[in-house]
């Protein structure tokens, strides 16, 4: 059956009156090529060379991450702290800037001396003092009498107004107390002082606040001698119930109202052997008395 299909196929082909094509259809040519040329033929690119392997070496040409540079680069905090500390041991300190010697107002220190003249005061006007680092009198005295009859053993250098706190306390309240205390008789005749004007700082401390001895503006009073040849030394009489200590308490409670400073032997260990007397301003006319 398969043998036979052509003959079928040609019959029928006949029998319609078809007819077959003369000739196939011709395939075109292909255009020729120019003379001394060829044609492109593509040519795949290159595969590219792949660096050598060395993971290594690259990973340590690439620069590292903040979070990753070495242990190296960063400064422990412990090294830092040192290293602040080292600075700040050798930085200079700053320089201190102290307060030049105050001046006193002319009219003022007139009046000091026509009322220390009038209550009998020995003294000379010395000159001025500037010791540096704040220390300094402007117009210093040279005291050695603070009333006639009494004297200030030693002489002492000091301002003024110092000089004149310390007449009229001994004028009005010490000199009555010791007369009371002891016998109408009986009068004080030296005031035994252990500083005057001195340049350093306070309780003789190595730091802190220039002390008012420094500016002529304190005295250290150590004992007072009496007529009858005694002497009364200051010291802890807190609970001291003779003349003695009646005398010390009389006389250093009076003093808050000539000075503005006064420490006894019951303020400090500093003070145990001497009253301390100043006349350092403070605000309202205040009085520290201890």
């Amino acid at each position: 059956m398969r043998r036979s299909f052509p003959l079928i196929l040609l019959s029928l082909l006949i029998l319609t009156g078809a007819s077959l094509p003369k000739s196939g259809p011709i395939p075109t040519e292909k255009p020729p090529m120019d003379a001394g040329t060829e044609e492109a033929v593509p040519t795949p690119d290159r595969k590219p060379v792949a660096p050598p392997d060395d993971s290594k070496g690259e990973a340590a040409k690439k620069p590292a991450a903040a979070d990753e540079q070495p242990a190296t680069d960063k400064k422990p905090a412990a090294d830092e702290k040192e290293q602040r500390a080292d600075e700040k041991k050798d930085a200079k300190p700053a320089p201190v800037v102290y307060p030049p010697v105050e001046t006193e107002d002319p009219a003022d220190y007139a009046k000091c001396l026509t009322d220390l003249k009038s209550l009998g005061t020995t003294f000379v006007e010395a000159k001025h003092i500037d010791d540096g680092k704040g220390c300094g009198i402007d117009k210093p005295l040279e005291v050695t009498s603070i009333l006639p009859g009494v004297t200030l053993a030693p002489k002492g250098l000091m301002r003024c107004e110092t000089a004149l706190a310390l007449a009229r306390w001994t004028k009005e309240t010490a000199q009555p107390a010791a007369e009371v205390a002891f016998n109408a008789n009986i009068k004080i005749k030296a005031l035994n002082q252990a500083s005057t004007y001195i340049c350093r700082l306070r309780n003789n401390a190595t730091s802190g606040k220039i002390s008012e001895h420094a500016h002529g503006n304190a005295v250290d009073i150590a004992s007072f001698s009496l007529s009858d040849g005694t002497t009364i030394a200051i010291q802890p009489r807190d609970e001291d119930g003779t003349m003695d200590g009646a005398f010390q308490r009389a006389v250093t409670a009076s003093a808050c109202l000539y000075f503005k400073t006064v420490l006894d032997p019951g303020s400090d260990a500093a003070h145990e052997t001497h009253l301390h007397l100043d006349v350092i301003e403070r605000r309202n006319d205040y009085r520290y008395c201890r």
